[in-house]
């Protein structure tokens, strides 16, 4: 296996193929490559993909960074019994167009709010994944959309060593540099250029301040793994400065929580966007 190759599955920030989530749950419905249901809408200059399942109170679901829909086949079929699920692969990936020669997240979350304009909905939820849910904070920052709430698993404020453990920073540096030097090699086997968007997008990025954090009015639930590459301290730094907000630290897990502990995962979030919650009690 190319040294390239192996990076990008053993770097738990850019994909959601973990070590220990290869067995796939044998879902009739295609998700993400279903012909019936997808549908493609033009929004700041490129074609975003999204498939919709169910009815109820929208769902907004986001993959993570190099995936797609499929990635997220669990929560969608978890939820589609109880919500309109929404699930969209984010500008540059899956079957979305990039479009683009700086993607950032800032950009993606405009790309969402101008999906939900699109869908003309009043207010939605929002759960995604990593770099899903970074977008999903941005959004509630950016207050373009009535947001009720947000689940968030795995998200970061900043790639430091604050916020990340070292060494999946030094594994997104790795892949960048392996990134580049495919380039200079004029290698063609994948759209090389696209993947160093990606690395520019988990090295430089996310900027998200406490005072950023503050200006979300929906209630978001914090979810990382004990064992996630976001270190505890930073998942209790990001619950700490949101004004409305849960936190759950899931013991014995890692990155991979939505597909490798997908029955829990699914019954934490259910029970956040279902309860209601005096969040005064934080104060």
């Amino acid at each position: 296996m190319k040294k390239t190759t192996l990076l990008k599955l053993i770097l738990p920030l850019f994909i959601f193929l973990m070590s220990n989530i290869n067995t796939q749950a044998q879902f009739k419905t295609p998700y993400g490559n279903n012909k019936a249901v997808g549908k493609y809408v033009k929004i700041n200059k490129a074609k975003i993909y999204f498939e919709e399942y169910g009815e109820g109170e929208p769902l907004l679901i986001i993959h993570n960074c190099g995936a797609d829909i499929k990635a997220m086949e669990y929560q969608i079929d978890y939820f589609k019994d109880k919500f309109r699920v929404i699930a969209v692969d984010s500008r540059g990936q899956g079957k979305s167009e990039l479009k683009t020669k700086n993607l950032t997240y800032s950009l993606m979350a405009k790309d969402l709010d101008g999906l939900i304009k699109h869908l003309k909905l009043d207010s939605i939820n929002i759960l995604g994944w990593s770099d899903g849910g970074i977008v999903g904070l941005k959004m509630g920052i950016n207050n373009k959309t009535k947001i009720k709430k947000i689940v968030t698993m795995g998200v970061n404020l900043r790639l430091d060593t604050t916020a990340v453990n070292s060494w999946a920073i030094d594994q997104v540096k790795e892949m960048h540099s392996e990134t580049i030097a495919m380039i200079k090699k004029g290698d063609h086997s994948k759209n090389w250029e696209k993947e160093l968007q990606l690395d520019k997008l988990l090295l430089d990025q996310p900027d998200i301040s406490h005072a950023d954090l503050k200006k979300i009015n929906a209630a978001v639930l914090i979810t990382i793994g004990d064992r996630d590459i976001i270190k505890n301290e930073h998942a209790v730094e990001i619950f700490n400065n949101l004004p409305k907000a849960q936190l759950c630290i899931m013991p014995g897990s890692n990155h991979g929580i939505p597909r490798n502990n997908a029955k829990t995962f699914n019954e934490i979030a259910d029970k956040f966007l279902s309860t209601e919650f005096d969040y005064s009690a934080k104060e």
